[in-house]
């Protein structure tokens, strides 16, 4: 009789590594592998330390050179390290060749990533996509891929598809791949269907990067209790909920958020989640003012709406957690160059901000500031595209 898997969290200590490109900063790099050390804490993992080298480009047969991949080899044999994550995709021979040199496990941020995804995975619906874009990133690595998944043992990257017992022949893989689409196509369907049967109402999506308080603002928006933690994506299933502004009528729906290379597996794989963005006639575009890189997050999901088809959509700008900016205000015998640091929030707001083509309201979900300013211009809005849309129906307002 076979012993029962177990399920007990397994906290694993973590080394981080990273490069250091020739158009990158220092500073640049280490807010990279910070991200990183919050994922891999998402997923369970306790980041014990980071290394980075500066490199053109990743080295073909380990992604960093040899002398710096011995040096972690033997931090980590050291500090009995149990696994090694690396902040870019890793090809599957550059997979093999470190694991091979380091006999730790290895994972890089696309497996990371999707591991999250299936911790956090509640319906079908979601469990369906993730399996799916696990499936489709482990095809190619199936070569000596599953000796080292040891089922009891458990651990980060060992969830979903590498918990089961998976034939390695690729054909069965290929099958279940064709399986899980077909199943996800039948699903698309039913999703497509419901929101067609939402009835005559202007469809909002909050879109934004992950952990920047889009469903602390749902909730905020709809009186309603949609899950909302500091964790990093902690929203995977698409919440649909009527909201009303002074009796006008919305429908209001809360995403996943998008992240720094996003796996394309995941972007697939969750079409029919991407659809509620793509079909939504005005985009809630949530950053965290907060974070001191915000404008490339902004900048990342821009282009992920652009990707899916979505770029060119209607969008009132949320800059939330003005309650958390802070800034390094300059003495005036300071004659050195004034930096984003230097920036006070009204200064802030008078930069690319001022001159956009669409609405740009600073918040605090939170303490629930400037709240009725984005109710405001979020009933403009909808009252335009619902009075062109529905001219009947104006009796509403």
């Amino acid at each position: 009789m076979k012993e029962p898997l177990s399920t007990a969290r397994i906290t694993e200590k973590a080394v981080l590594v990273g490069l250091i490109t020739k158009n990158q900063k220092q500073e640049e790099a280490e807010e990279y592998l910070d991200e990183l050390a919050f994922l891999a804490e998402t997923a369970g993992a306790i980041p014990v330390k980071k290394y980075f080298q500066r490199l053109d480009s990743p080295d073909k047969k380990t992604f960093v050179g040899k002398g710096k991949l011995q040096e972690i080899t033997i931090y980590a044999k050291e500090n009995n390290i149990d696994i090694l994550i690396f902040d870019d995709e890793l090809s599957p021979s550059q997979q093999r060749n470190i694991e091979k040199e380091t006999g730790k496990k290895i994972l890089d941020r696309n497996l990371l990533i999707l591991d999250i995804f299936a911790a956090r995975a509640r319906t079908a619906h979601a469990k369906t996509q993730v399996e799916l874009a696990q499936y489709e990133y482990l095809l190619p690595r199936l070569v000596k891929m599953w000796t080292h998944l040891d089922r009891v043992k458990g651990g980060i990257g060992m969830k979903g598809a590498g918990e089961k017992e998976i034939e390695t022949d690729r054909r069965i893989v290929r099958d279940k791949i064709s399986l899980l689409k077909e199943k996800l196509r039948e699903i698309d369907k039913q999703m497509a269907t419901q929101r067609k049967s939402r009835g005559e109402m202007i469809r909002v999506a909050l879109v934004g990067y992950t952990n920047v308080g889009k469903s602390t603002l749902m909730n905020l928006l709809s009186k309603s209790e949609v899950f909302a933690e500091n964790k990093l994506f902690a929203t995977l299933d698409t919440t649909v909920r009527k909201v009303v502004i002074d009796n006008l009528p919305f429908l209001l729906s809360d995403t996943v958020g998008f992240i720094r290379k996003l796996p394309h597996q995941l972007i697939e794989s969750f079409k029919s989640t991407l659809d509620e963005v793509r079909e939504a006639d005005i985009l809630l575009h949530v950053a965290d003012v907060s974070h001191p890189r915000f404008e490339e997050q902004i900048a990342v999901v821009n282009e992920t709406l652009r990707e899916i088809g979505a770029g060119e959509k209607n969008m009132i700008m949320i800059l939330n957690k003005i309650d958390a900016y802070t800034y390094i205000e300059k003495d005036a015998d300071d004659l050195s160059e004034e930096t984003r640091k230097n920036f006070s929030l009204e200064k802030l707001k008078k930069t690319w901000m001022s001159s956009i083509r669409y609405p740009c309201i600073f918040i605090s979900a939170t303490n629930k500031e400037n709240i009725s300013e984005l109710k405001s211009t979020l009933y403009s809005e909808v009252k335009t595209l619902h009075a062109k849309r529905y001219p009947y129906n104006n009796f509403l307002y």
